[in-house]
């Protein structure tokens, strides 16, 4: 049973640092993950590592199999989710190379599968969507760290897979502080199913209020940059998330008989 999974966005599919264990490809009741689940160790600590997009990218933000990534990651044992991923940034302060510890999310999506309680009525406490103790945990590691970041930020999620128009980008910036595609279904399935959820998301660019046209090759450049900071972050975060939990983020799945 592997306690940590990571979940990883646009970029992140390098696993030159893990120690591979082995891969598993389950089947799941929503079908099977995004791809292989690879199970090593990163820093001494056991992980699962499971690419959300698929090691080709084949599948893009609003047919990501979410349910299926979640409840696979359940089945091996996960209690807490850890998400690098990618954004753009709807205020100024918020920097292309910068890391933001998302604390709030909005959503914005039009046609996903948000639940697994399809056949009966669950009204989940999502009030503060993301663990706060993990938080803590790589907020203290990225002071240590001596890098830009922020200790939260409103991420909202948008269907994808295009960006923005004008309007719509100018629009978001009167409530959130980022954008980005991924991060609903999966941090409130995530806390359906119990886990404790934390996104390490990168800026990348500045959406197109600033007018500059944003494009993937933009943010996989960026990306690829910022990698090896986000996967020293992991490194020194990992081995300090305690063994025991106590943020509460399990609630939600005792109410709804998980």
């Amino acid at each position: 049973m592997v306690r940590i999974g990571i979940i990883g966005g646009s970029g992140i599919y390098d696993p030159a640092k893990f120690e591979t264990v082995k891969k598993v490809y389950p089947e799941t009741r929503y079908g099977r993950p995004s791809d292989d689940i690879i199970i090593g160790k990163i820093a001494g600590t056991e992980v699962a590592f499971l690419p959300r997009h698929g090691k080709e990218h084949q599948f893009p933000p609003h047919s990501v199999p979410y349910r299926a990534n979640i409840q696979a990651m359940k089945d091996l044992g996960v209690e807490m989710i850890i998400s690098p991923c990618a954004v753009g940034s709807l205020k100024e302060e918020y920097r292309p190379g910068d890391l933001v510890i998302v604390d709030q999310f909005i959503d914005f999506t039009k046609n996903r599968e948000y639940t697994f309680f399809d056949k009966k009525t669950v009204h989940i406490s999502i009030a503060d969507p993301f663990c706060n103790d993990l938080a803590k945990v790589f907020s203290e590691i990225a002071e240590k760290m001596n890098i830009r970041y922020h200790k939260k930020g409103t991420y909202i999620c948008i269907e994808g897979p295009r960006f923005s128009t004008k309007a719509e980008s100018n629009m978001f910036r009167n409530f959130a502080d980022i954008i980005g595609m991924t991060a609903v279904p999966e941090c409130q399935l995530a806390r359906e199913m119990g886990m404790c959820y934390c996104s390490l998301a990168t800026v990348t660019d500045y959406d197109v209020w600033k007018d500059e046209p944003v494009d993937i090759q933009m943010v996989l450049k960026t990306m690829r940059e910022c990698l090896s900071k986000i996967t020293r972050l992991l490194e020194l975060g990992l081995p300090k998330i305690p063994e025991k939990r106590t943020c509460g983020c399990s609630d939600a799945a005792k109410d709804a008989g998980v």
